[in-house]
């Protein structure tokens, strides 16, 4: 595609007059990652009118923005969000949920703008420059195969750190929200697991970028598929057990475990680096317990949970791992088959932390602790479900990796008690009313021997 953007006039006057709309629009985004830090300023990296915005139509801008916040650690880079607002003289009643407000003042005064992916005209237009790989201004498009004209598309309204848009029942385009440098691991790996001929994760059938950081990526939408987050709660609603599906799902985890480590770089894990990884733990522990008090009374049980997993003798393998494994991030088809989806790994690390090699258990840990999450649901509470839950998917992992997870139990616990004090502090800024749920694994965790 020939380079068509329009780059000058919005960095230099449409800016300023959005920038009392993305004050208050912002921060109440559920993917916005600063909440509860105020919002000093904004910095431009990058506008791109992919639709021009002076017609009497729709008119679509790209932005990748700076937002300015106090706290962030010294010489860190301010985050940087990706923003596609539609721009229209009137808004039609349909797309009134949509709006962010209107413009007061600039080259565009009068006009709407509002929430572009939800319009399924922009949204369209979206995908059909990934149909015709190429440029438009800084954005770069890309695809492996050639695409159908564009099925009807809809925003899917449970957005976490992402937002995903859904084109029939064919394909999925997941845009990332907030981006850094560097290729997006859900991007990185489904690319290596296809080209390994691993079928458990969609192949991306095209993306988008700036050449410096992954923007979207399509990938085959499995329309007659269920996540397993939903499929746990079925079970436990109806007094069924889950240990089938749980097995099969640590089958699928090892599979994919194992093209990774096919198809990417792998390494040992030395002792020092072992010492590494659970002095990490413990520095989050100690901030976690500064920021949610209910922590403090476990510290000096959890602290010795990491220092035993330090002083392992290491000789384990460090691998491409997927980062943020749990049921909902998996899909099980109607052939019983389990897909795993969601590379990106947790958002709020550093992406060069995400990109690092792992430990496979880790991933372990991950399912370990979605399988108590959903037995939590429950009432009275199943502790007993989970329990057989969980060893079913070790023992699904070991027949397939031809290494039972529980051979190295201080790891594990390590890793499976990281991600609960995880689940604290997010519950505890986010779900208060969730922080039952880890605060039960803290208790279990910090009493086993």
């Amino acid at each position: 595609m020939p380079e068509t953007a329009s780059t000058t006039r919005a960095p230099d006057a449409l800016l300023p007059s959005l920038t009392p709309l993305l004050h208050e629009w912002l921060p109440r985004q559920r993917w916005f990652a600063g909440k509860g830090r105020q919002v000093t300023g904004f910095g431009l990296e990058a506008a791109t009118e992919l639709l021009p915005l002076d017609g009497s139509g729709p008119g679509l801008l790209h932005l990748l923005l700076r937002v300015e916040q106090p706290g962030r650690p010294a010489g860190s880079p301010a985050d940087c969000y990706q923003l596609l607002l539609g721009v229209r003289p009137q808004l039609p009643p349909r797309l009134a949920p949509a709006l962010i407000g209107r413009l007061r003042q600039g080259p565009l005064a009068g006009r709407a703008v509002y929430e572009g992916l939800r319009d399924p005209r922009l949204a369209g237009l979206l995908y059909e420059r990934l149909r015709t790989p190429g440029r438009t201004g800084p954005l770069r498009f890309h695809a492996t195969t050639a695409l159908p004209p564009a099925p009807a598309p809809r925003m899917l309204d449970a957005e976490q750190s992402n937002s995903s848009l859904v084109y029939g029942d064919a394909y999925i385009l997941k845009i990332f929200r907030r981006v850094s440098p560097g290729a997006n691991p859900d991007l990185e790996l489904p690319l290596a697991l296809a080209g390994a001929g691993c079928a458990r994760v969609p192949a991306p059938v095209a993306w988008f970028e700036t050449g410096a950081a992954t923007l979207g990526v399509l990938q085959p939408y499995l329309r007659d598929s269920r996540d397993g987050w939903r499929l746990a709660l079925d079970a436990l609603a109806d007094g069924r057990a889950f240990t089938t599906e749980a097995r099969a799902l640590g089958r699928a985890t090892a599979e994919v475990h194992l093209a990774l480590a096919d198809a990417l770089p792998t390494r040992r894990l030395q002792r020092a680096e072992t010492e590494q990884l659970a002095a990490a733990m413990a520095r989050r522990l100690h901030t976690a317990a500064q920021a949610v008090p209910a922590l403090l009374p476990y510290v000096p049980a959890l602290r010795a949970v990491f220092a035993a997993a330090g002083g392992a003798t290491g000789g384990g393998t460090l691998q491409r791992v997927h980062g943020d494994l749990h049921l909902g991030q998996t899909l099980r088809g109607s052939d019983g088959g389990w897909a795993v989806i969601d590379f990106e790994g947790e958002p709020a690390k550093p992406l060069d932390e995400r990109r690092s090699p792992q430990p496979a258990v880790r991933d372990v840990a991950g399912m370990l602790r979605s399988f108590d999450y959903a037995a939590r649901t429950h009432r009275p509470w199943r502790a007993d479900w989970a329990t057989r839950c969980r060893a079913a998917f070790c023992t699904g992992y070991a027949q397939t990796a031809g290494v039972d997870p529980r051979a190295d139990p201080a790891l594990l616990r390590a890793y499976e008690t990281d991600k609960a004090v995880y689940e604290v502090v997010y519950e505890a800024r986010h779900r208060p009313d969730w922080l039952p749920v880890p605060m039960s694994a803290i208790e279990r965790l910090a009493a086993t021997r």
